[in-house]
């Protein structure tokens, strides 16, 4: 991150600016990295760091059950707080259907070695304990075996610690309270989801910038350059078309439906036209602010989309 932070100063001459990452990316040695140049960041910390915090006293729990909390901790950081309650309730749905499918298991395990006196019952077990790790329920599920019997115990303290944090988020920040109040630093993290978006878009439904068959750096850059700058016509369609509850998808393909007619009077050189667009097209784009021209003139220039090119590149 050094190095990009040095371009961004030296080359693009940026003087204010605020670093925002998910969690896991904005380490402390970024933190160092963006403090030497005078970078504010905002971040995500880990489960394991919020339960750091909840043993430091730091935080407490009873600040998770406010809109939005703040916590102004030592060196200028300062700390956010949320609980989001419907994400507490998917962990919790998904925590039990987890422990539906290893009770499951261990009632076809059990039902085996019934049928099958021969069977290896500490062989189950393990497999079983495996199977537990992987689906993270270990830290308060137990698994047993006596008399070729297989229990499964719930532990219901470490259950009831597990779910502590539930839903709960904690962001980071050095920004002062007053370059930024708790309300924009939680919503310039949660715009992070805007930026997953445009780079899905780029990378694999609309725009598609790989595979890349460019070899020279120039030529590479400018093809990436054009991507983002087509994600930008992405972009102001879905703001025009979000009143009609129309991707932007769903909106090019309606598109697709507009052709060119050759006109060619008996006494006169033929010309080209569009016909007048159906009304749902006309409502596309006219709140895109396009014109159709009345007529126009070919310029002969051929235009083959990444489908053709890819059956004109193989050999006939």
């Amino acid at each position: 991150m050094a190095a990009q932070v040095a371009k961004l100063k030296g080359r693009c001459g940026v003087q204010e600016l605020t670093f925002v990452g998910d969690r896991g990316l904005i380490k402390s040695q970024h933190i160092e990295d963006l403090a030497q140049q005078g970078f504010p960041y905002i971040t995500a910390i880990t489960k394991p760091q919020i339960a750091k915090l909840l043993r430091t006293g730091t935080v407490q729990m009873e600040l998770f059950e406010q809109a939005l909390a703040e916590v102004l901790a030592d060196e200028g950081v300062r700390y956010v707080l949320r609980r989001h309650p419907v994400r507490a309730q998917e962990v919790r749905e998904n925590r039990q259907a987890t422990l539906a499918t290893l009770q499951a298991l261990v009632a076809k395990q059990h039902h085996d070695l019934k049928e099958h006196p021969r069977a290896d019952a500490p062989g189950a077990v393990q497999k079983l304990v495996a199977r537990a790790n992987t689906l993270r329920l270990s830290d308060w599920v137990e698994l047993t075996v006596e008399e070729r019997t297989i229990t499964l115990t719930v532990k219901t303290n470490a259950q009831q610690e597990a779910a502590q944090l539930d839903g709960c988020y904690v962001l980071k920040t050095d920004l002062t309270p007053q370059q930024a109040h708790k309300e924009l630093v939680h919503d310039r993290y949660k715009d992070l989801a805007s930026v997953e978006r445009a780079f899905r878009t780029c990378k694999t439904t609309h725009l598609e910038v790989r595979p890349i068959f460019l070899r020279r750096e120039a030529r590479t850059r400018a093809h990436a350059l054009v991507v983002m700058l087509a994600y930008q016509i992405i972009r102001y369609l879905a703001s025009c078309w979000s009143a009609f509850d129309v991707t932007v998808a769903e909106g090019l393909h309606a598109l697709t439906t507009l052709c060119l007619v050759e006109v060619a009077p008996q006494h006169a050189p033929s010309y080209h036209c569009l016909p007048t667009p159906r009304d749902a097209i006309a409502r596309l784009l006219h709140s895109a602010d396009i014109t159709l021209p009345k007529a126009f003139s070919l310029s002969g220039v051929r235009v083959s989309t990444r489908k053709k090119l890819q059956s004109e590149r193989i050999p006939q």
